[in-house]
């Protein structure tokens, strides 16, 4: 059928109608315009059209005329707005006219009873309830949207931004790229003889240009859905498992070198670079820590799968995979230097990743996130997650969170003052029962922060606060890690004022009322028995703000190069402490076209001679000088 046809229809429909509604001498002047709108119509149609016009036959022009009457009232209104239109604006109006007249003809010719309303009508539910499913079908059955990272706070940079100000840290980055870390710009020149590459931009980290390429060693695979989950986990190539071979056998020789002669060939090894991320901090060079655990998140992120989308909390990355774990030890190295920098909104996003890969909480991600949340000053999230995070117990019940929600409460109650919802229990209430719950912790503080006044050793001569264990082995390591992690926040005033009020309260009340404590007593039990220590895989130290450093010869268990005469011990990394004299100085190193990172690595060992003179040996291995 010819389209032609339908306009020339519409048309003659608009004439009639047009006239019913004018005098005579509207009537004239629209036939003019008639006249004229033809003329054109016929310039504009289409040569094409032409070649259907011998298709037209009496059935078809009785099938428009149907659609013709269905749409009547509706060009009624189209008509009777056009009549009250400025000339300018005829064009346009013509054009939705035609428009219109497409869609109606295109709905005659599948049902010719149906009118363009209700057709629309049904094309608009239609599309209304496939985007709905497809949200029921991605969305969880219990979605937790308190686990939602913003993209934005995993930059670091972004926060130090905010912290301090772009132009300090643009200076403080041309700066770190202009001296030693990482190699200097003269390394950095000669390796650019390699050839540059484009350097692809991630989200948990930004990554350096001098980077090497990313080598697809490992991958991710997509396992299964389940309870609208996707559940993924790493897979390695055989060139990764033959590196990984390599790794743990310079391991089990505590071999430094060859651990650094594995990233020669492979920069991403995970393992590697973080086995040399513990050996910088340990050597007291944190920037070089962190940019290796940083070179971590880079290959895992580049190795993601397409549906992998951990950012809604709608993916999943089990632990339990031995592939997954050195995903979650540079996560929560990578937000333990993001604490150390004083960056805790970028810190609290990492946590709440690591809480959302695994919800087993394999890493103790849960027993700081409070601590994060009030560094962030994000009192009412902290709030909210405690209400909404599912968890066998209840997270009031644990140590940092009763102490946690006290606290954040104090700071909501300053700016809550006139809205105050009085179904939530004060500050004073929540510091009274975390006391109740967990005394022992009253001691540690008073002996961390440390709390000097005279009536904190009032208080701790009650029988209640006097021990700082609660024999209770779970308990007891939790309270320990609580402490170490937060004790900081304890040496403000006003969170001061509320435990030493809190505290006098409760003591009053025991001794009014006995029985409250043996029902807080109670609840302990139910909540942790103490049977064993359930978190004892989780290491206190790594709770911990002091900055671990050991002297040269203590590094002897970490590091040792056993191809040295008489076994003998390395020393720490940068020339940093006693060197030994060798009876032979090592050959001289060419760095030309080699991987920066592998040379940097090279030059921290005390055996590597790194010259500037020509070496045409292409050996990567440290040479037997015994």
């Amino acid at each position: 059928m010819s389209g032609r046809l339908l306009k020339k229809v519409l048309k003659e429909h608009e004439e009639s109608k047009l006239q019913n509604h004018h005098d005579e001498e509207e009537e004239e002047e629209d036939e003019d315009e008639e006249q004229l709108g033809g003329s054109r119509g016929r310039s504009s149609i289409n040569p094409f059209d032409l070649l259907n016009d011998g298709d037209e036959d009496p059935e078809s022009e009785k099938v428009y005329r149907i659609a013709e009457i269905d749409d009547d009232e509706k060009k009624k209104k189209d008509e009777e707005a056009d009549t009250v239109q400025p000339p300018s604006s005829k064009n346009k109006s013509k054009k939705k006219k035609k428009k219109k007249t497409k869609e109606s003809r295109s709905n005659v010719v599948v049902k010719p009873e149906i009118t363009l309303d209700e057709t629309l009508e049904a094309l608009s539910l239609g599309a209304n309830s496939k985007q709905e499913e497809e949200v029921q079908e991605t969305k969880p059955a219990s979605s937790r949207p308190v686990l939602e990272i913003d993209p934005k706070y995993l930059n670091l940079e972004n926060e130090l931004r905010r912290m301090y100000g772009s132009k300090v840290v643009r200076s403080l980055e041309s700066s770190s790229q202009s001296g030693g870390g990482g190699g200097g710009s003269s390394r950095q020149g000669r390796g650019g003889r390699r050839g540059v590459h484009h350097i692809t931009k991630t989200v948990l980290i930004t990554p350096m240009e001098n980077w090497a390429r990313w080598d697809r060693s490992f991958s991710m695979e997509f396992l299964e859905t389940k309870d609208g989950y996707n559940y993924f986990r790493y897979t390695h190539s055989s060139s990764y498992e033959q590196a990984q071979r390599a790794f743990q056998a310079a391991q089990n020789l505590h071999d430094l070198n060859g651990v650094a002669s594995v990233l020669i060939n492979h920069p991403y090894h995970i393992d590697s670079l973080i086995t040399m991320a513990d050996y910088f901090k340990f050597a007291g060079d944190h920037q070089m820590s962190a940019d290796a655990i940083g070179k971590c998140l880079y290959g895992l992120e580049r190795a993601w799968h397409p549906m992998f989308t951990p950012f809604n909390g709608t993916s999943r990355l089990k632990y339990s995979h031995d592939a997954n774990k050195p995903f979650f030890t540079a996560l929560f190295a990578h937000m333990r230097n993001m604490d150390r920098r004083g960056c805790h909104r970028s810190a609290l996003e990492v946590c709440k990743l690591l809480l959302s890969l695994d919800t087993d909480n394999p890493v103790g991600a849960l027993f700081c996130v409070d601590y994060f949340a009030l560094r962030a000053e994000e009192y009412a999230w902290l709030e909210e997650f405690s209400e909404e995070y599912q968890s066998e117990n209840s997270l009031w019940l644990f140590p940092n969170f009763s102490y946690s929600l006290a606290i954040a409460r104090v700071y909501l109650e300053k700016t809550e003052e006139a809205s105050l919802d009085s179904s939530k229990s004060s500050s004073l209430d929540l510091m009274m029962q975390a006391l109740k719950l967990h005394p022992t912790v009253l001691k540690k503080l008073v002996d961390k922060v440390p709390l000097k006044d005279q009536a904190w050793g009032k208080m701790l001569k009650h029988y209640y606060f006097r021990s700082d264990q609660s024999k209770n082995p779970s308990l007891d390591h939790l309270i320990s890690i609580y402490v170490e992690r937060n004790y900081l926040i304890w040496r403000l005033t006003d969170v001061q004022k509320l435990l030493k009020s809190a505290a006098e309260l409760v003591i009053k009340q025991l001794d009014e009322k006995e029985s409250d404590a043996e029902d807080f007593l109670s609840v302990k039990e139910e909540a942790f028995p103490a049977k064993h220590n359930e978190y004892s895989h989780l290491s206190i130290h790594d709770f911990s703000d002091s900055v671990p450093t050991l002297p040269p010869d203590n590094l002897q268990n970490f590091v040792a190069d056993p191809r040295m005469g008489g076994g003998e011990q390395v020393a720490a990394g940068g020339g940093g402490g006693g060197h030994h004299q060798q009876q032979q100085a090592p050959p001289v190193r060419d760095v030309a076209n080699r991987n920066p990172l592998a040379v940097f690595l090279e030059s921290m060992l005390p055996w590597v001679n790194l010259g500037e003179g020509d070496d045409d040996d292409a050996d990567h291995q440290p040479e037997n000088n015994g």
